[in-house]
């Protein structure tokens, strides 16, 4: 491999670590309370609300429906407004937070959904507010199903980076069309290919570690 070649890959893996790393941050900041705020106002619980439950699950699942490259597409106006740019890596984060945001608030809800009810019966009773309940029992209980969650997302994240880049975005798939692909380098889709296995293999297994960690400490 040529040192032009080398830098050409190991800057396109910077860019989409950088990628997947800030979307991910982002869209757990907003992922995770929705996740929440779904299950709390549902029918029956701690703080239900049926038409703020049915209003964010609509916007949920509208967005959740709409494929990426779409969606990428469509949000090019509100990436200009944010990033001054719709091209780049620092673009791409945009769509990236805004495609993982829906599925993150929805692993959240279901791993909220799995705590047996006598659980939060029980906090209830014994006079728990519900940011006590919130923050005491149902994140404790639900962490490592949500930390198994948030690690398959991340991995999505991955993916889709590469589509963003085959679209302007930069990193490994800016890489891999327009040197590999384009130029019929088969050496260049390989090496890339096998880095984002690398980072996808990686990001699984610190996922995993995570969840088991969290979950041993717990009992």
């Amino acid at each position: 491999m040529s040192q032009v070649t080398l830098f050409l890959v190991l800057n396109a893996t910077l860019e989409t670590i950088y990628m997947v790393l800030i979307a991910s941050l982002i869209a757990i900041t907003v992922g995770l309370p929705l996740g929440i705020l779904l299950y709390t106002s549902r029918k029956g619980n701690i703080l239900a609300h049926p038409m703020i439950y049915q209003s964010l699950a609509t916007i949920v699942n509208i967005t959740r429906s709409i494929p990426f490259i779409i969606l990428m597409i469509s949000l090019i106006p509100f990436t200009r407004f944010i990033v001054g740019s719709a091209i780049g890596t620092t673009a791409a984060i945009v769509p990236l937070s805004v495609c993982a945001m829906p599925f993150i608030s929805r692993i959240v809800e279901n791993a909220l959904l799995e705590i047996p009810k006598g659980l939060i019966e029980a906090a209830v009773a014994m006079g728990a507010t519900p940011k006590q309940i919130i923050f005491k029992v149902l994140i404790p209980e639900a962490l490592p199903s949500i930390i198994n969650g948030l690690t398959l997302t991340i991995v999505s994240l991955v993916g889709y980076s590469a589509m963003a880049g085959a679209v302007g975005g930069g990193g490994l798939g800016d890489v891999a069309v327009r040197y590999g692909y384009q130029r019929f380098d088969v050496n260049i889709m390989l090496i890339t290919i096998a880095i984002m296995v690398v980072l996808v293999q990686s990001i699984q297994y610190l996922g995993d570690k995570t969840a088991k960690w969290v979950a041993h400490g717990r009992h």
